[in-house]
């Protein structure tokens, strides 16, 4: 039995939310859990051995693999956030979850969405003084400097989070608790909330999420432009090194592309199936193609996974 709607004119926080999940033009559950969990799969696997070839690999021990393996760690965590709670979903005939869950969701979601575009941030940063500043490079991206950014990332983002976790959780809700989207989001909490402050809270959630974001977005292009000048006006050397920001453009494209689609695009019932798409997209499809990109586009990791396999197979030989 699903969870009974709110009365009217009652503004309290309902116990449970349902989650209407994908229409009935996309249940082919079976297809559909196969897909998500090869997806999954393929994240932790390709993530795990991002951040196992950063660790080994002694050519990999610089500013740009130190924040790669962050960042395959954030990948994995960002999608352990709602795809597992997708894929038991889909084998539930009733797709719910508890008030205190759905507030939870949200903060975890908020926090590794955050710190990983701090990171990308971080990481066109680097490419910055590696590609302008060869010579002070060292000194400037020092093992310290490169904790702190880290540092700063994560605790940035865990005060925002939990800042908008909050304020979503004083939300009032006075009918219907039916959450028209896969996971728990703000933008569709916001939709069943009937705050009579609406705009206000909706402005301030929007602020907080647009903050880490835009700031982040505009950090990395305010990065890339001088790098960009650069290797214009250098030798085929610097151009060499411009190659190593291919992957981390693409990256970049991929998660804040799909992210400002879903969350400045209008939400209504008639584009259901494109929230959805856009909702899988940015939360699960990016941080599965992260290591993918990261692996086929840069030769040094690629360099790093052949020297693992001989290393796993020379041992069998020798047998």
């Amino acid at each position: 039995m699903s969870p009974e709607p709110l009365q009217q004119g009652n503004l309290s926080s309902p116990s449970m939310f349902l989650l209407l999940g994908f229409s009935s033009a996309y249940r082919t559950w079976v297809t559909l859990c196969l897909c998500f969990s090869l997806i999954y799969l393929v994240t932790v696997v390709g993530n795990l051995l991002i951040m196992t070839l950063v660790c080994l690999d002694t050519h990999l021990h610089s500013p740009m693999y130190f924040f790669l393996g962050h960042l395959s760690f954030l990948d994995i965590c960002y999608s352990s956030v709602t795809l597992p709670k997708i894929l038991r979903d889909a084998f539930s005939p009733q797709k719910t979850i508890s008030f205190v869950g759905c507030i939870t969701q949200i903060y975890f979601f908020l926090c590794f969405g955050g710190s990983e575009c701090m990171l990308l941030a971080a990481m066109a940063y680097d490419r910055y003084l590696a590609i302008c500043h060869p010579l002070r490079y060292p000194a400037l991206m020092s093992r310290k400097m490169c904790r702190c950014l880290v540092a700063v990332s994560w605790l940035s983002c865990s005060i925002s989070s939990l800042i908008q976790a909050f304020l979503a959780s004083r939300l009032p809700f006075c009918g219907s608790n039916r959450i028209d989207h896969l996971f728990c989001e703000i933008p569709f909490l916001l939709k069943v909330s009937c705050s009579p402050n609406a705009p206000l809270n909706k402005a301030a959630l929007y602020v907080f999420a647009g903050t880490i974001a835009m700031g982040s977005f505009l950090l990395t292009v305010v990065s890339y432009i001088p790098i960009i000048v650069t290797v214009l006006r250098r030798s085929v050397g610097t151009q060499r090194a411009f190659a190593t920001c291919t992957s981390h453009l693409i990256v970049v494209s991929l998660f804040f592309g799909t992210g400002a689609v879903a969350y400045l695009a209008p939400h209504s019932s008639s584009f259901r199936q494109t929230d959805e798409v856009l909702a899988l997209l940015y939360a699960v499809v990016t941080p599965m193609l992260n290591p993918i990109i990261y692996s086929l586009r840069n030769s040094e990791v690629k360099g790093a996974i052949r020297k693992v396999l001989r290393m796993g197979v020379s041992p069998v030989c020798t047998k």
